[in-house]
């Protein structure tokens, strides 16, 4: 039975430090799915049970092979925060449009508070003579945000400044962030209930607030329907003539004229008594209702017409990065594409937006014409299903070297690097919102973008968490448990200030300021929390707005603080 005591006791075996993974990471995940009245935290547990058996693992003297490990923790990294940058790339620019700014302004509040309140911590109550002090700090911070990209990121720029600059030997931060992780859930699940209470929110009424906001601001997603022609002027002109009398974008899918329906183009001549089916943005439904004639009610399906709907999906490489336009989909096909849904968001499909691989449009045609334009965007839901790895490995490789550039800021002694964690996200974000300029598909399923940033994040907690094990419990004796205090109040202060400048001077409604408070703290048990007392999805509107910038600066700040104030 030797094998066995070797498969458990020689860290240098291959089989060991495979089986050692399995095992933190199994029981990591299994014991993440615990719940306490509705929260969870999640594959986080690793990290926890990776410090238990770093603990027994030192406790009778096993060593792990350090390369091994610090090859596990940068891949997982880089993996993790890879998929965040091309999952929160599309959305990372677009969400400082119209209220964006006002919600991603409060975000960054609660994140300039968080910094400042460590830092006054640190200069108030630390050793500031230990080298050690301010990088626990940093863990502590992190922990106290639940962010656990920052964490890998303040470790990345810990060991790019090296023991040296650190007193001989580098501090295990990823104690200070598990002191500090558990009560930071709480503190902003906490300071979103004092909120509530000291506010006195009706849900109810919040949530009809928010409807009467949406409806009175009329975004331009797609409006679909029926006009009857009933302005004289209008008779022998042409659809293309009424778009520039109205400038307003619209368009026509279909036309019923004397029993007839018809596929319209921009040469169709009107006459009273037609009826247009319109497809247009929101806000314009009103104007070019007034300009045309009234609204009425048609069902096109049931005309004596060959002409259906289909939903396309775009699967072809050719067609990623070219407008809409250059498609020619009504002059060349005959067909007329109404709307587009990409990442679970309808648009109007206006001819100049651009199309990207896993968008799915809204045609209308003959069944022949539509089978033609299907075959020009592909329409393989096969294809979508497999990985684009050329685009995951070619941003790693160019990551990693933007990453290692070096670059001086006035009044630092050495120049900063964005690491192993700021320049694979930034190359993702990028890649994700421009990578069809490239001809690169940025396009990834939601499971398989789930799966690598899973994998990425277990990766790197367990190895974290198996190297900072051997001195925790020396970490929490010798005044580590003054980090869950330190931490809570790194949590609490900052949510609560900005709650009350959300709600007093922005007027941002509570569902919203939810999701801000949980987008801020980039933390999904926070959010779960939120959605399940709100009763709907508001609260993820607030999330979704504020996570792309929360993310990319609790990354880039906690590399910042190192190397600013530790080198």
């Amino acid at each position: 039975m030797n094998w066995i005591q070797e498969l458990f006791t020689n860290g240098q075996s291959v089989a060991h430090v495979l089986m050692l993974f399995a095992i933190v990471i199994s029981f990591g995940v299994l014991l993440g799915k615990i719940k306490i009245k509705g929260v969870s935290l999640g594959v986080t547990f690793v990290l926890f049970v990776g410090i238990v058996a770093g603990h027994i693992l030192h406790k009778n003297n096993i060593e792990e092979p350090m390369m091994v490990m610090n090859f596990i923790q940068d891949f997982g990294l880089i993996l993790f925060v890879y998929s965040i940058g091309l999952q929160v790339g599309p959305s990372f620019f677009t969400s400082f449009k119209q209220g964006g700014i006002k919600m991603n302004a409060i975000a960054l509040g609660i994140i300039m508070l968080n910094i400042a309140v460590m830092l006054c911590i640190y200069y108030c109550f630390c050793d500031t003579s230990n080298p050690h002090s301010l990088p626990m700090m940093v863990g502590v911070l992190c922990g106290a945000v639940t962010n656990t990209p920052g964490l890998g990121a303040a470790n990345a720029a810990i060991d790019q400044i090296g023991a040296n600059a650190m007193g001989g030997s580098l501090p295990t931060i990823a104690n200070g962030y598990a002191c500090a992780y558990p009560l930071g859930v709480i503190g902003i699940i906490g300071s979103i209930l004092l909120l509530k209470v000291i506010f006195k929110i009706n849900f109810k009424k919040e949530a009809s607030d928010f409807e009467d906001l949406q409806s009175s601001q009329a975004a331009a997603k797609p409006h679909v329907m029926s006009i009857e022609v009933q302005n004289p002027t209008l008779v022998g002109k042409t659809i293309m003539q009424i778009k520039s009398y109205i400038v307003r974008g619209f368009v026509c899918t279909r036309s019923l004229h004397e029993g007839h329906v018809e596929l319209p183009n921009k040469d169709t001549l009107l006459n009273i008594g037609d009826r247009l089916c319109i497809v247009c943005a929101e806000e314009d439904a009103e104007a070019i209702t007034a300009f045309i004639g009234k609204e009425v009610e048609v069902n096109w399906e049931e005309q004596d017409s060959p002409m259906t709907s289909r939903q396309i999906l775009v699967t072809r490489d050719k067609v990623n990065g070219k407008t809409l336009g250059s498609l020619h989909p009504r002059s060349v096909y005959g067909v007329n594409v109404s709307r587009l849904y990409r990442s679970g968001i309808e648009l109007f499909a206006h001819p100049n937006i651009t199309l990207q691989v896993g968008d799915k449009l809204t045609v209308v045609g003959t069944e022949d014409a539509l089978d033609r334009f299907t075959i020009q965007l592909g329409n393989h839901k096969d294809r979508l299903n497999k990985p684009n790895l050329l685009t995951l490995f070619f941003g790693i490789f160019v990551g990693i070297i933007f990453g290692s550039l070096p670059f001086s800021i006035p009044g630092m002694s050495m120049p900063v690097k964005l690491g192993l964690a700021g320049g694979p996200l930034i190359i993702a974000i990028l890649l994700g919102r421009f990578g069809f300029k490239l001809k690169l598909v940025s396009y990834t399923t939601s499971s398989a973008s789930q799966l690598i940033r899973d994998v990425g994040l277990v990766l790197f907690l367990a190895s974290v968490g198996i190297k900072a094990g051997g001195n925790f419990v020396e970490t929490v004796t010798n005044g580590g448990y003054l980090y869950v205090l330190y931490g809570f109040l790194i949590t609490t202060i900052p949510l609560i200030i900005m709650g009350f400048v959300a709600r007093m001077y922005y007027k941002e409604n509570y569902l919203l300021i939810m999701g801000i408070m949980a987008g801020a703290t980039t933390d999904p048990p926070a959010l779960a929390y939120s959605t399940q007392q709100a009763g709907n999805d508001i609260p993820s509107i607030g999330y979704s707005t504020v996570y792309p910038l929360s993310m990319f600066l609790r990354i880039i700040t906690a590399q910042i603080i190192i190397l600013t104030l530790c080198s």
